[in-house]
């Protein structure tokens, strides 16, 4: 298992010359930092035995030993700063030269170019050192050090199998059956859908669906929302050839499938409301092309190209849907990767602001977002609990330097704050980047490159937990598995379940009624002791995974929450005071309003409090449809709209919140109470 290891170095020896082949290997110390020059200035013979290494020989070899003094663990590394990630192979052994015997062997280690083992070395043992340029011709420098065992983990997480998760696609992890609790959803086949659906104490139900075809699977990405509000979340699956929607029906069991015509490569997927008329559309990133959009209008999701990243070469990878400027309406942050660097197929990021009006602005360059980084997805978030979104711009190129951590300044731009960040000595690269708090110490992390959480501390600064957990690089969607309160990660068949510790946490879902049902693209803010944290409720965070849309947070060692305000797409404002913490927190949109509160100068209700005709009275609006609901956000009664009233008689003594569709599909809420 690769491990991130602490290192006892006693002294440092520095040399710059090494020896062509086994038998005349250069003897290098322990502790001892060694340079390895340029290939081009060497004959050296390449190993041939390359102890399970892929790719073939090299055509050139470098060759040192060393003897060890005492039994202890370890570590030959080119994982070094001053590499700057040069591509190098490790090939250690045992034995004599006529008779060499595989130790290991190395190539990228940890999502980088660089290579590294380690080994219990025996007293009296000769070990041979050998590296080939297989796929690098540079100099570099390695180490030969003791390796110290690692400090426990900062957080640990104990890997359990759940049967019924296929590893073969990118998974879900979302609310599949209203519950609230996370559910994991795995496409089998084309015909073939998988919900495991959460039980008590972290166990699951798996239940096997039949769908129509669905040609294409989410080979590239998945997202989840409830796109026609009918209370059951549905999916986008993005494919090398476009998209698929599956639809739930009216109880949630069974799918349909809508399979779009446009064939081109999808990256990132999204639900989210572009328009901001309450239902949610979909985005998909194009790799070749400007990217794609799924209008929804009620019935269809219809296709748009263009208006929201229009690099002509595409190069689109992940969309972040987020409030940066924080005026209320739901902007994107695009990461940007093309082949060949320096702008090259189109890799220069873009910071898209809605111009409140459905159209958007590419105003990265004035926001200093625009730099050439061939970036497969950002973690977007509160990094210091500002009030303002950052940004951690993930690299999966060695050509484009170090992962770069940006700052919300609050006037719309961005300030790089990378250096001393933690992230401008990290060597790995990834796809994967996306921001929550693992630990739930109040200040968000990030499971990023390396297969690894980097813990914030608040003031941009981030530590690697000391160990590497057994995490894949692109399979790894984020959410509260066993519903304690700690979030997990599910990985392949597997779920890492969070072990937790001292510190408290608030979960908050959302019911949307003027809004999406999801409440995508609502604004949580939390308050207490400590200040201030805030969540947008987003779907389809990262590159291609599909993490919880549950927004969460942890608070450390305080308990008392002062309020959660929740700033619906909608406009209505909820204020829950007050509410308890170590709990699940279920938000209905409007029901935290007064009876007067929430006060529409286009229409009104009389009489309040209703017996059994509720009246509505507008002069410039004429409404289709009428549903009611309770404060839970259960749909409790549907009446017609006759002479302008509905009949609220069948309705037990209570406060209820009336819903209204007017004739061009707008929504208005509006509490009452039924005597």
């Amino acid at each position: 298992m690769k491990k991130t290891l602490t290192i006892l170095s006693f002294f440092t020896i520095s040399m710059a010359f090494s020896q062509s082949n086994c038998i005349t290997a250069v003897t290098v110390a322990l502790n001892s930092t060694t340079t390895a020059p340029a290939y081009t200035t060497e004959t050296g013979t390449t190993p041939t035995q390359l102890c399970n290494l892929s790719g073939g020989v090299g055509t050139k070899g470098k060759w040192y030993k060393f003897t060890a003094t005492q039994n202890i663990n370890v570590t030959v590394t080119t994982l070094l700063a001053q590499n700057n990630n040069t591509d190098t192979r490790l090939i250690i052994y045992s034995g004599d030269c006529g008779a060499l015997v595989c130790i290991g062997s190395n190539d990228d280690y940890n999502s980088t170019y660089s290579s590294q083992i380690t080994f219990p070395a025996t007293t009296g043992t000769t070990y041979t050192i050998a590296f080939d340029n297989r796929y690098s011709s540079n100099g570099f420098d390695f180490k030969v050090m003791e390796a110290v065992p690692p400090a426990p983990d900062r957080l640990s997480f104990t890997s359990t199998p759940v049967a019924g998760i296929t590893g073969g696609y990118n998974n879900c992890i979302v609310d599949m059956n209203g519950d609230y609790k996370d559910d994991i959803v795995s496409a089998i086949d084309a015909t073939h859908l998988a919900i495991s659906y959460q039980q008590a104490g972290g166990t699951f139900l798996t239940t096997t669906f039949t769908v129509p075809n669905t040609t294409v699977l989410p080979s590239w990405s998945i997202a989840a929302g409830d796109y026609d509000n009918n209370g059951f979340n549905d999916l986008i699956y993005g494919s090398g050839s476009g998209v698929v929607f599956l639809k739930a029906n009216s109880d949630g069991t069974g799918y349909t499938t809508d399979r779009k015509t446009q064939s081109y490569l999808v990256q990132r997927t999204n639900f989210v409301d572009i328009n901001n008329d309450g239902k949610l559309d979909a985005f998909a990133c194009d790799d070749n092309a400007p990217n794609r959009y799924y209008m929804n209008d009620g019935t269809n999701m219809n296709h748009t190209q263009g208006g929201i990243g229009d690099f002509p070469t595409g190069g689109n990878y992940a969309g972040n849907w987020t409030d940066y400027d924080n005026d209320g309406d739901v902007d994107m942050v695009l990461a940007k990767c093309g082949q060949g660097g320096s702008g090259v197929g189109g890799n220069i990021d873009q910071l898209l602001r809605n111009n409140g009006n459905g159209t958007f602005t590419d105003v990265a360059a004035a926001a200093n977002m625009a730099a050439p980084e061939q970036s497969w997805s950002c973690a977007v978030g509160d990094f210091n609990n500002d009030g303002w979104m950052d940004v951690i711009e993930g690299i999966n190129s060695s050509s484009d330097g170090r992962t770069n951590v940006k700052r919300n300044n609050g006037d719309g731009t961005f300030t790089s704050v990378s250096v001393g960040s933690g992230y401008d000595t990290d060597l790995t690269m990834g796809r994967e980047y996306v921001a929550e708090d693992f630990d739930n110490d109040g200040f968000l992390d990030v499971l990023s490159s390396g297969n690894n959480i980097m813990f914030g501390d608040g003031q941009f600064h981030f530590t690697p937990n000391p160990n590497v957990y057994p995490i894949s690089n692109v399979d790894r969607p984020i959410g509260d598995l066993n519903n304690d309160g700690f979030l997990d990660i599910q990985n392949g068949t597997n779920i890492l379940f969070n072990n937790g510790n001292s510190n408290h946490w608030i979960n908050v879902n959302l019911h949307g009624i003027q809004s999406n049902r999801n409440g995508i693209g609502a604004r949580i803010e939390l308050y207490g002791a400590w200040g201030k944290q805030i969540r947008d409720v987003q779907s389809g965070t990262g590159f291609q995974n599909m993490s919880s849309i549950t927004a969460h947070f942890g608070i450390g060692q305080q308990t008392a929450i002062t309020q959660v305000i929740i700033k619906w797409p909608s406009g209505v404002v909820d204020t829950i005071a007050n509410p308890a913490s170590n709990q699940s927190l279920l938000v209905v949109e409007g029901s935290t309003l007064g009876i007067n509160s929430f006060v529409n100068s286009n229409f009104s209700l009389y009489p309040v409090p209703a017996k059994k005709i509720l009246s509505i009275a507008s002069e410039n609006l004429t409404f289709k449809s009428a549903t009611v609901f309770d404060l839970t956000g259960k749909m409790v009664l549907s009446p017609s709209i006759e002479s302008s009233s509905i009949t609220v008689e069948p309705l037990l003594k209570g406060i209820y919140l009336l819903l209204l569709v007017d004739q061009n599909n707008k929504n208005y809420t509006q509490k009452f109470i039924k005597e």
